[in-house]
């Protein structure tokens, strides 16, 4: 079965397409902050996935092994893990503020309370 071997593809794009459509869809900044982590997490799938090496070991140079995985993507998506921890944790923090601010955390209202106070 061609599409049972291609099973964390298929995972990639759902996760993905799930986290953009709940940053389309909704008006909630909290929902849109999960979206986008949802979207963060299909990419990490997808790079994790892409480094893997069916029957590869570690790159440690030993007499049996012929066959290595690439650690690298495995570092880089370690950074980004960190760097999107960070990320959210700020997006957390602004939607703090704006809610402190405008009283709300929806997107249109916010919109309609800036709309209403321009002169």
């Amino acid at each position: 079965m061609q599409i049972l071997g291609h099973f964390n593809y298929w995972i990639f794009i759902v996760l993905m397409m799930c986290g953009f459509y709940m940053v389309i869809a909704s008006d909630n900044l909290i929902k849109k902050l999960v979206g986008l982590s949802i979207f963060q997490t299909s990419v990490f799938i997808l790079y994790i996935s892409m480094g893997k090496i069916i029957g590869g070991t570690a790159p440690i140079v030993i007499d049996k092994a012929a066959v290595y995985s690439n650690p690298l993507p495995h570092v880089l998506i370690l950074t980004a893990i960190v760097v999107g921890v960070a990320t959210t944790s700020l997006g957390l923090a602004l939607v703090v503020r704006i809610q402190e601010a405008y009283g709300t955390i929806e997107a249109d209202e916010i919109l309609a309370q800036d709309r209403d106070d321009s002169p």
